[in-house]
């Protein structure tokens, strides 16, 4: 931790001393917004705040935003506007960070609309929280603290885990691809590795701690530059798996472009590593990729698919696609459709295009009808969840090590876990088995969206 970091803390903690006071934090967004969710909340439980899930009775509420998808300001709209009512009744302050508050339009149309929002801090900026929040509630001040420019790595935040025996650790920020319908290069700015030592003594402090699986996170993990020891993604992956105590490994999100053969051999030569790799393939046509500004084709993307089945027993996969891109065709639409088909992906995380302002494909005039979007969007579904029952049925019989996640959300008798191919299953339970311990479980059953199973 930084000493100015230290000495805010320090001055807000002692200003909250006695008054009880509580926090709540709503965070919009993918698993990089989680992790910064979790430095967020480490650092208000230094200053004194206790946390809280319901934010309508929280003395501090922080919306952590995503700018990805159009819906994510409805949302945050929505929320500020509950938050206007509280604030008549109570003294609340308001903050809002994340990805969204590196957009200028997006931070013009919130001071304009929503003129009593304490505090707007943007994703460069997040380690200046304890200075900002005393600004806000000794100073009154109304604090706007955004950098345009790319940030620093700051290391040693305060951090609390969401999970006791899972846990994120990011490895890089930023990303240098400008696909054309994403607006992150612009608010999480370019890229920027944290030195391995750095991740690497991260893991092995949550090893001892008890925590069994690691995710990996970075807008583009295999791009990931170390030193002249640790120089790639794949020799952090290898690094990584060395650590005793850490039973599975797992990594969000990889690039086709960048996921080279040394990455491959990685997976292929440890265990720990999970059986689902998520490769994103946004579209399933050469042309609609380029206009995408991916840099690979269907064939390469297709061959990649290949030569990582091959490698890597039992191997499976899922995917992002985006539905209705501008200028797509239907013939187009229907080659995303064929290499669904040829991967048979174990998951597929589907999106209706959406404009962001600022990027390359909002200003394109060829955008498709919301209608034709969403029948494409329906025809994917159908196609994907055709094939779900007959992936499931290939666990039939066999032996899978889950770790346990909790109990069942519909029946308390029995546990739930997840496969290293993130297949969740329910289990019998006994008095050996606890939560976080490592288990062998035969699959008895398979359901459309869990498998039921026996320890063995």
């Amino acid at each position: 931790m930084q000493p100015n970091q230290e000495k805010f803390i320090s001055l807000v903690k002692e200003k909250n001393k006695g008054k009880n006071l509580k926090y709540s934090i709503l965070t919009m967004g993918c698993q990089l917004n989680e992790n910064d969710s979790e430095k967020i909340a480490g650092m208000l439980d230094e200053m004194g705040y206790i946390e809280i899930d319901n934010y309508k009775e929280a003395d501090l509420v922080i919306f952590n935003t995503c700018c990805v998808r159009e819906n994510a300001e409805e949302r945050l709209f929505g929320k500020i506007g509950e938050i206007k009512k509280i604030k008549e009744s109570k003294n609340v302050i308001l903050a809002i960070g994340g990805c969204m508050m590196q957009e200028k339009n997006m931070v013009n149309k919130i001071k304009k609309s929503y003129p009593f929002v304490n505090l707007i801090f943007g994703t460069h900026t997040m380690q200046n929280l304890p200075e900002n929040i005393y600004k806000a509630i000794i100073k009154q001040e109304k604090v706007r603290d955004i950098l345009d420019i790319d940030g620093e790595i700051f290391e040693g935040l305060p951090i609390k885990r969401n999970n006791e025996y899972k846990a994120s650790v990011t490895i890089m920020y930023g990303c240098n691809n400008f696909c054309t319908y994403c607006i992150v290069p612009y608010v999480r700015g370019r890229e920027r590795s944290r030195e391995p030592e750095k991740i690497l003594e991260e893991i092995k402090g949550l090893a001892k701690e008890g925590y069994k699986e690691i995710t990996l996170l970075g807008q583009n993990v295999n791009s990931y530059k170390g030193n002249e020891k640790i120089k790639n993604f794949a020799d952090l992956l290898n690094e990584v798996c060395k650590i005793d105590g850490i039973e599975r490994v797992n990594f969000i999100s990889p690039h086709p472009k960048d996921f080279t053969d040394d990455v491959i051999e990685a997976i292929a030569n440890n265990e720990k590593i999970s059986r689902i790799i998520h490769l994103p393939l946004q579209s399933g046509n050469t042309k609609v990729l380029k206009e995408m500004n991916r840099k690979y084709t269907k064939e390469q993307y297709l061959s990649l698919v290949d030569k990582m089945k091959e490698r890597i027993p039992n191997l499976v996969l899922s995917t992002d696609i985006i539905v209705g891109f501008p200028g797509e065709t239907e013939e187009e639409f229907e080659d995303t459709l064929d290499v669904v088909k040829k991967v048979n992906f174990e998951q597929v995380f589907m999106f209706i295009y959406s404009i962001r302002e600022g990027t390359v494909a909002a200003e394109r005039e060829d955008q498709i009808p919301e209608e034709i979007k969403h029948k494409r969007f329906d025809k994917l579904k159908e196609l994907y969840e055709s094939r779900v029952d007959e992936n499931n049925e290939k666990y039939l019989n066999t032996v899978q090590k889950l770790l346990i996640e909790g109990k069942s959300k519909n029946n308390e008798n029995m546990l739930e876990g997840r496969t290293t191919t993130n297949k969740v299953v329910i289990f019998n339970s006994n008095e050996k088995n606890k939560i976080g311990d490592i288990v062998s479980v035969k699959i008895t059953e398979a359901h459309r969206w869990y498998l039921k199973g026996e320890i063995v």
